[in-house]
């Protein structure tokens, strides 16, 4: 076992399979003390219509939306940072979770609106948790402060490496406490 918690951050192209090797990864290893979230798209014939946000204890909502008005807005969606802020943001917090690994998809444009999710996500990464992200692979401001953080270890995913960064991430995971 590591002596302390591992915070990893998966980088890459939209499309690369972020999302699928996270889950993949939390998968295989079996922790039973794990929270956090994950986001899909929200396609209708064939066109991206928005993004949904998934809870991995199951309930899930509208992240951004085409048809979604309002001050939020990344391209063309309007973000619902109200919902999230109500449903995703309460499980980042260490000290009201028994989770020793938190699953965050992703640091983002859109979820860094947020800045209840930027509070939350600074103080898993100066706890005594695993944190195990996918971080936007442009954008500067938080989402620079947190690829640059000096505890993090990045991983850049592309498909070609997709299969051994999986192995390798899911490695370093199970050589550390996540049982608490």
């Amino acid at each position: 076992m590591s002596s302390g918690p591992a915070r990893i951050l998966l980088t890459g192209p939209p499309g690369c399979g972020k999302t699928t090797a996270i889950m993949r990864i939390v998968e295989q290893l079996g922790c039973p003390k794990v929270a956090g979230f994950y986001t899909q798209e929200i396609r209708q014939g064939g066109k991206r219509l928005g993004f949904r946000f998934k809870r991995l204890d199951g309930p899930e909502g509208i992240l951004a939306h085409r048809s979604i008005k309002g001050p939020y807005r990344v391209g063309g969606y309007g973000v619902d940072i109200a919902a999230f802020e109500e449903s995703v943001v309460p499980l980042l917090h260490p000290g009201r979770s028994e989770a020793r690994l938190f699953v965050i998809d992703e640091i983002g444009k859109m979820e860094c609106l947020s800045t209840m999710f930027v509070t939350a996500v600074r103080r898993l990464l100066e706890s005594d948790r695993s944190v195990l992200a996918t971080v936007a692979q442009k954008g500067g401001g938080f989402i620079r402060e947190v690829k640059e953080h000096p505890a993090v270890a990045l991983f850049s995913l592309r498909r070609e490496n997709r299969e051994r960064v999986v192995v390798e991430i899911a490695g370093i995971l199970a050589s550390v406490d996540l049982t608490g």
